[in-house]
């Protein structure tokens, strides 16, 4: 009988591939929208429209996709063909997203929204059947969570050199200019996504091949529809998406206007965050073994709305230290939650097949994917409609209603999509001890079934 436990070496592979995923989302979360502004040249009333008009076709590029990787498998698996076949693409996507051509405006917007189409479909062909895996690497949640913990703490590391690496290497090679810059320094990023991914194909393994039964799309539908704690994580990763989000897009401004900082401080001030996300990963491992994993993830995203607050009412322009502090406490603790959430997805999907005698596997981790699409189209047309309400100007000295946009952009705003968030999760109830209780009733299902 083939083993559940998973080697190191297949769990640091399975956490490389969210380290490639990364360099997108990072980029997405972090880089993209002062990108757009201050170096591409977009207009923020355009932004809006672009972003969320984007996410859309992504959500509906994961949902495809999630109904792909139900109905194929190959002899290496039901997910990780994709990871191989899909990484060059991959890659050159995400290069020509931040490649700035020398066009009037027009132009460089339509090239805007096709480069960032393409990419978003090739993030969804990794992104579904990457964050699909777990499930298929172990059946023991406890090597999931573990799993997922390398997983996070390697996402975080890409996060890192994305914040920490291309502002400074975009500065270095663009030679006075930004856009050379940043189309360098994201090509090297590209290339390690692409590396990235292969390394995870070939490390990792498929032991668990679930039997998917071909449905309807309305009946898989109406069956996800029955799975109220799949309905209630879905729900708390669209409000979450949104402040995380709002205020990662934000992070560069507030860095660069509110604290005046150079693109050193802004570096480091993206790079502290991400630090903090890091030291989470390990901690929540760690305080998951002893505390109830779902009352961790509901009180940290309250107490990150009461952080938010703070930083809004404490810190003031140019006021960089304690900026520094409390920024990196509220990355800290919004991040304890992360490696709960990813295994709590395949724990769902065992509850919903037990409340209602089908399973959806596929669907309901493209659904997962679609609600953080949903949270991301939310975020950024909020995003373009609050820079353009505060009056924000790109590269010149803000007004105080821009900064106090932008304050609030990065602490309040979020802070209450959290809060959100930290509510719906008093709903969710599978803990471990309730999980273990599913899997025996399962298998005694099972087993009757013959």
């Amino acid at each position: 009988m083939q083993t559940q436990k998973l080697s190191t070496l297949e769990k640091v592979g399975f956490g490389a591939g969210d380290m490639a995923l990364n360099v997108v989302i990072s980029s997405m979360m972090l880089i993209i929208t002062i990108f757009y502004t201050d170096i591409y040249g977009l207009k923020t009333s355009d932004l809006a429209l672009l972003f969320m008009l984007v996410k859309f076709i992504g959500a509906m590029s994961d949902f495809a996709t999630g109904q792909l990787t139900d109905s194929f498998l190959s002899r290496w698996g039901r997910y990780r063909p994709w990871l191989l076949f899909l990484a060059v693409p991959y890659g050159l996507s995400v290069f020509f997203v931040f490649t700035t051509p020398d066009w009037n405006y027009d132009a460089k917007l339509v090239w805007a929204y096709s480069t960032y189409i393409v990419m978003t479909l090739m993030t969804s062909g990794v992104g579904v059947s990457y964050i699909s895996l777990p499930s298929a690497l172990t059946a023991d949640p406890q090597e999931r969570l573990s799993a997922n913990g390398y997983r996070l703490f390697l996402a975080k590391i890409g996060a890192f050199m994305v914040t920490i690496v291309v502002p400074i290497l975009a500065e270095r090679w663009g030679h006075g200019n930004p856009a050379a810059g940043y189309q360098a320094a994201m090509a090297l990023m590209a290339l390690l996504g692409t590396v990235l991914f292969l390394f995870c194909f070939f490390t990792t393994t498929e032991r668990v091949v679930y039997k998917v039964a071909r449905q309807p799309l309305g009946e898989q539908i109406a069956v996800l529809a029955k799975n109220d704690q799949w309905l209630y994580l879905a729900g708390a990763c669209v409000t979450g998406t949104i402040g995380y989000v709002i205020r990662g897009s934000v992070a560069a401004y507030y860095a660069k206007y509110y604290l005046h900082g150079d693109t050193g401080v802004v570096s480091a001030f993206l790079s502290t965050g991400v630090a903090a996300a890091i030291i989470a990963m390990v901690i929540s491992t760690w305080v998951t073994k002893f505390y109830c994993k779902v009352k961790l993830f509901r009180y940290t995203q309250l107490i990150v709305a009461v952080l938010s607050v703070l930083i809004y009412f404490l810190v003031k322009p140019g006021d960089t230290m304690l900026a520094f502090v409390l920024y990196f406490a509220l990355s800290l603790i919004v991040d304890l939650h992360a490696p709960v959430f990813w295994s709590a997805i395949a724990e769902t999907i065992d509850y919903g097949q037990l409340k209602t005698g089908k399973r959806v596997s596929g669907f309901a981790f493209g659904g997962i994917s679609i609600a953080q699409k949903v949270g991301m189209g939310i975020a950024g047309g909020m995003i373009g409609v609050l820079l353009t309400y505060f009056q924000y100007q790109p590269n010149q000295e803000q007004t105080p209603l821009a900064l106090q946009g932008i304050a609030l952009m990065l602490s309040v705003i979020p802070g209450f999509f959290h809060f959100l968030m930290g509510a719906l999760m008093f709903k969710y109830r599978i803990s471990d001890e309730y999980y273990s209780t599913v899997k025996e009733d399962l298998r005694a299902s099972q087993v009757a079934a013959g």
